[in-house]
């Protein structure tokens, strides 16, 4: 068991490191703090993130920096309507041996690496897609019968495009669930696209340099789960996450009335990981209720569906998050 005081300092010094992180990330992805934040615990993690945006939002540019700074082997897949499940895991190929017969050799594909970038995942079949539900998961795929580990640290970070963009499948249930986040990217603000032209277009683009190692982040996840959550903020999580689903006794007519399925217990697990890293990201030893409400979108908002009356209506998933929320914190001062 960790000493207390050695367990602060070495929350701090994380602390520290991943504001150094955060400012080199910054430089080249600018105006987007939240997105950033976002990205960065999901990776302290130790978990796989969504980022949702039209093209051109610099969805790429972000996990590419990542990549360098976090000191991870990353990979891009681009993923297309003909991309089939070996394009991602390998394949074996019938090769001569050297004393003159045939053997079947194993070729890795590009998921076989520490970042893999899912560049517009939503654009490939779903067969494709769920060539990444065993990776996701359980750290390794299956190909040709045997079990092949992946690298460590392995994370996802996919870009997907607003599905209602033609020539899009929307992903399945069970690998939504799978991402810790789902991070929306908006279109920046006139000041900062300002600042993003007189940065790219120039002739030097910023540099960026790594801040941690693989060791170091495998070091820092391990950390993250040392990080105590008070009871309040543990009550907190189970009241919004059985608050959202529709059978639950907590849950609200209006939930009952629009939400066809509510998150899992995946969420709460999400909720516990993320408001750590929240608090770190922001200087603070220890995660507060506040840190629940202020994730609710990024860890709840793909584990949801609403139903079919509701999506005819044009109801927001966002909106009713909120409202979620609003009720729970009033069921706490009533109590």
């Amino acid at each position: 068991m960790t000493n207390p005081a050695d367990l602060v300092g070495e929350i701090e010094a994380l602390s520290d490191k991943l504001g150094q992180a955060k400012e080199v990330i910054t430089k080249r992805f600018i105006g987007q703090e939240q997105v950033v934040n976002l990205t960065l615990a999901s990776l302290l993690c130790g978990g796989h993130s969504l980022l949702v945006g039209l093209p051109g939002l610099g969805k790429t540019r972000l996990v590419e920096t990542l990549s360098t700074v976090m000191g991870l082997n990353g990979n891009r897949v681009q993923f297309t309507p003909d991309l089939m499940p070996a394009d991602i895991l390998g394949s074996e190929i019938l090769e001569k041996a050297k004393g003159g017969g045939r053997e079947f050799r194993f070729v890795p594909g590009p998921i076989f690496c520490q970042l893999l970038m899912a560049d517009e995942i939503n654009r490939a079949s779903p067969r494709t897609q769920s060539a990444l539900l065993q990776a996701m998961q359980e750290k390794k795929v299956s190909v040709a019968g045997e079990d092949r580990p992946l690298d460590a640290p392995f994370h996802v970070l996919a870009t997907q495009n607003p599905i209602e963009q033609e020539g899009t499948y929307p992903l399945p249930e069970a690998q939504l669930d799978r991402f810790l986040v789902q991070i929306v990217v908006p279109y920046p603000d006139r000041e900062t696209e300002r600042d993003i032209l007189l940065s790219t277009t120039g002739v030097v683009d910023e540099q960026v340099t790594d801040v941690f190692t693989a060791d170091e982040l495998i070091a820092a996840q391990s950390l993250l789960r040392q990080i105590p959550v008070g009871e309040s903020v543990m009550e907190r999580i189970l009241d919004i996450v059985r608050a959202c689903r529709p059978d639950d006794e907590t849950a609200s007519e209006r939930v009952r009335d629009v939400v066809a399925w509510g998150p899992g217990p995946r969420a709460a697990q999400a909720f516990m990981m993320m408001t750590r890293a929240w608090a770190l990201m922001h200087g603070r030893l220890s995660p507060s209720a506040e840190d629940v409400a202020e994730l609710a979108g990024p860890v709840l908002g793909h584990r949801m569906a609403l139903n079919f009356a509701a999506r005819a209506r044009g109801e927001d998933m966002n909106d009713l998050i909120r409202e979620v929320i609003a009720t729970s914190q009033t069921r706490e001062v009533a109590a």
